[in-house]
């Protein structure tokens, strides 16, 4: 039932998709903006929106008529498009920071749970069993709560450098992760 080799899988894929570390700048924006970051208000809406996803997520595919190989597929692409635009410092996924409630739009959608998200979601759910996945969602949640509470203290131990790092490295093994779901959905 419970493997730690699928629960550090879906949590690694999972980490490096919603780049909660990469989104520094922009919650560091957010909190300029608004004052304050309601870390527990933003976390458990992306947590709510990622379960919800994953139970319901196929059936929205039915509702569409699209079957999952045809969503992993594009999943792929928006997940190579995400790693080349973290590794190229280029933006292809335009996010609205002046959006108000901040802390739950922009931030918990889409930031946290965007469509890369979503879409990884239902791979994890079709390559690994389901209390894996769940777990691996709460452990992200976790850190996404931890990094949301503390980007201040983040943002200055990291510097500029640190985060252009991150991010690239970050991009490859998001890379990677798209090309292991293309080969195994075509």
């Amino acid at each position: 039932m419970f493997s730690l080799k699928e629960i550090f899988s879906v949590t690694l894929t999972l980490f490096a998709i919603i780049d909660i570390l990469g989104s520094v700048p922009i919650i560091i924006q957010i909190r300029q903006r608004e004052g304050k970051i309601h870390s527990e208000r933003a976390t458990l809406v992306a947590g709510v929106l990622m379960v919800v996803f994953l139970f319901l997520g196929q059936s929205i595919l039915s509702l569409f008529g699209v079957d999952f190989q045809s969503f992993a597929l594009a999943g792929a692409i928006i997940i190579f498009l995400i790693g080349m635009e973290m590794i190229l410092g280029i933006e292809l996924f335009k996010n609205d920071p002046t959006a108000a409630s901040g802390s739950i739009v922009p931030l918990a959608f889409p930031i946290i749970v965007g469509a890369g998200t979503m879409t990884t979601l239902l791979s994890l759910r079709a390559a690994y069993s389901l209390p894996n996945v769940l777990v691996g969602i709460v452990l992200n949640l976790v850190f996404v709560y931890i990094v949301l509470k503390s980007s201040a203290w983040i943002e200055r131990k990291l510097g500029k450098a640190g985060e252009d790092i991150l991010r690239r490295v970050f991009g490859v093994i998001l890379l990677a992760i798209a090309i292991k779901l293309f080969k195994s959905n075509f």
